[in-house]
């Protein structure tokens, strides 16, 4: 009874969502009060139609009902409580319906929040929104039913896969769907607005806390993730260049560019056109990364389905949003007429290279991940490429990047005087130098990790250098300081928190330049050597879990004779799922992670397999990523982004004729 009530209610969601989509926006077109006032509340009742839907999956989760196929193939009843409730999203249809619940919940929030926008402005917004929900929901019901029966029902289900059985990774999908559908958002405002014919400081006001809100989100999800792989699947990396991976940075990436130059639309009235295509091709990202994930045409360890029919719908999909705004785009993009002017000297002219090489970095990556598909679609040709080609096209990119990075902050609008930035920066660039030849020096002259650490000495100390000369440190006596300190907005603070956070997470990437990894076959009592400590096999045992079985290893770590630590790591079988995973011990103190992985084990001499790590700096990676996440959340909080956008000139732009 409670799927056949979640399948209604999804339903339920599907009608009014069509609702959301039609009424709306022919309200807007005739001009019809009552039908633009129907957006808010069909976004609501859409909202909570999910959410009860989302319920009842969960509930069969909960119970453990045989009768629910998607239950039978994703779960089992010796699975932990925890992993029950998160695996209801740790599958193609779950997820699914996750991706539209946060949809729903998005278009509640803009109806909610969103009372100061112009009421045929906030009609188009939700009357888009509706359209996407539309097209999810058929994909859902059609060919992704989380709520389809089987009978009769087996004793029990086949369980989750066991590298799913992990909270990073539980947490990792919705972090990642909230940034995904926060670019829905921004979409639907590109769309309202070249319906309308009009962009100025007021829509890039309204917009900027939605892009704010999608790429911190999606800041914070690529990083779990990374952090997952890092810990559970036991290779001793943080990023492989997967498929997959790169899917969602790809987004992430266009994201960013769209964040700085809705900055510019706000205060300067200028980077329209560019603005409005930049929102387009960011949703458009987030759509090809569930295509991706869920068509089968990329095999990844995070692939969610191998399915043509559903790989084909979600492609119709990215063909009608996609390619319908652009051919709305290119019909209506000359009638947003820029009206900031600029000398390329200037924080505009920072943050337009800043977009070009943004772009450029995502062009990369874009081309290296679906190329292998269209070489062996189209030629038949098996054509591999992987971190090799990434790291070496996309370096050329990130150094002047992270240069304009550091300057955009310190130069003024509409004209800048490079001369009074380099004056502010100069001691930057010196702490920049002698990180590197400090680097160079202790790490037996590896450029490339040296280069990696001037470069993230650079970034730091530029966005200290932007507080500084904000607050007029050093110009002034300390206490005055201190008060424009209290007075800055937080806007002010988030954007140079998250510019710092780049500095940290290139920091760790530098270190990991340098990370030094032994394998070995050791017996009980036998030790090795690696980064001055010695690492022990004291011995290795089974253990039971509530669904796994598991070889545990217990290493002691020695330094000069003394014990440190004693670390355990695991090899988990899964009889269920009949599957292996990996559970690596780390000992970390946020400057380095000592990292050990036991493999299989030699039944005629007794010997373990071994594999160590000494991962310098590798902590650094992800704490720079929450201090990004954590400026841009900073930034949110800042009431002059959340709200009192600027009010709208009576007069309109003249449509391009």
């Amino acid at each position: 009874m409670i799927a056949e009530l979640g399948h209604f209610a999804l339903a339920l969601a599907l009608v009014l969502a069509l609702a959301q989509a039609l009424l709306p926006l022919i309200g807007a077109h005739v001009r019809d009060g009552r039908m633009m006032a129907s957006a808010a509340p069909l976004a609501l009742g859409q909202c909570l139609a999910l959410i009860a839907s989302f319920a009842c999956l969960v509930y069969v989760y909960v119970i453990n009902d045989t009768t629910v196929l998607n239950v039978v193939q994703n779960s089992h009843s010796l699975k932990p409580l925890l992993y029950k409730i998160t695996g209801t999203w740790g599958n193609h249809e779950g997820s699914l319906l996750l991706w539209v619940n946060i949809l729903g919940l998005c278009g509640a929030a803009v109806s909610g929040f969103g009372r100061e926008l112009p009421t045929a402005l906030r009609a188009r917004v939700l009357g888009v929104l509706g359209l996407i929900s539309v097209g999810f929901l058929l994909f859902t019901l059609k060919t992704s039913n989380p709520f389809d029966r089987m009978w009769p029902p087996p004793p029990d289900g086949q369980g989750l896969n066991p590298v799913l059985q992990d909270i990073g990774l539980a947490m990792h999908p919705p972090l990642l769907y909230i940034g995904y559908v926060g670019y829905a958002v921004t979409f639907a405002f590109a769309i309202a607005a070249l319906i309308e014919g009009r962009v100025d400081a007021a829509w890039g006001r309204w917009v900027r806390p939605w892009s704010l809100a999608a790429w911190s989100f999606l800041t914070l999800g690529i990083a779990l993730g990374s952090w997952w792989a890092y810990y559970e699947l036991g290779w001793g990396g943080y990023w492989f260049w997967d498929p997959v991976e790169n899917a969602s940075l790809l987004p992430w990436l266009i994201g960013t560019a769209l964040l700085h130059s809705a900055i510019v639309v706000e205060k300067r009235d200028a980077l329209k056109t560019w603005t409005i295509l930049l929102a387009i091709i960011a949703f458009a990202m987030s759509l090809l990364g569930t295509f991706l994930v869920r068509s089968g045409v990329l095999n990844s360890v995070h692939s969610f389905a191998n399915d043509p029919e559903r790989g084909m719908f979600i492609l119709a999909l990215l063909m009608i949003y996609v390619v319908g705004a652009l051919m709305l785009f290119a019909f209506r993009a000359s009638a947003m007429i820029p009206t900031g002017i600029f000398a390329p000297a200037s924080r505009e002219g920072a943050i337009v290279l800043n977009n070009l090489l943004v772009c450029s970095i995502t062009a990369v990556v874009f081309v290296g991940t679906l190329w292998p598909m269209f070489a062996d679609a189209l030629f038949g040709m098996k054509v591999s490429v992987g971190p090799p080609f990434f790291n070496s096209a996309s370096f050329p990119l990130v150094v002047p990047l992270l240069l304009a990075m550091a300057a955009g902050p310190l130069m003024p609008w509409k004209r800048a005087q490079l001369a009074s930035v380099v004056m502010r920066l100069w001691w930057c660039a010196v702490i920049g130098f002698a990180a590197f030849f400090l680097a160079l020096l202790l790490s037996g002259q590896k450029v490339m990790p040296a280069v990696g650490f001037a470069f993230a000495a650079w970034v730091v100390g530029a966005a200290i250098a932007d507080i500084a000369d904000r607050t007029a440190l050093f110009r002034t006596n300390l206490g005055n300081s201190w008060n424009r300190a209290k007075g800055l907005p937080r806007a002010a603070w988030g954007a140079a928190i998250a510019h710092a956070g780049v500095g940290i997470t290139a920091a760790g990437i530098a270190g990991m330049g340098l990370a030094q990894e032994r394998m070995v076959a050791l017996a009980p009592g036998e030790s090795t050597t690696l980064a001055g400590y010695e690492w022990r096999l004291d011995g290795v045992r089974d253990v039971e879990g509530p669904n796994w079985t598991a070889r545990r290893a217990t290493i002691t770590l020695l330094k000069d004779g003394a014990v440190v630590h004693v670390m355990e790591p695991s090899r988990r079988w899964f009889p269920i799922a009949r599957q292996n995973t990996t559970e690596v011990a780390i000992r970390t103190n946020l400057i380095a992670d000592l990292y050990a992985v036991i493999g299989e084990e030699e039944a005629a001499t007794g010997k373990a397999v071994i594999r160590l790590h000494f991962n310098l700096l590798a902590p650094w990676i992800w704490l720079g990523s929450a201090i990004m996440a954590l400026g841009g959340g900073l930034s949110l909080a800042d009431r002059r982004i959340r709200v009192s956008a600027p009010n709208r000139a009576a007069t309109r732009m003249v449509p391009a004729e």
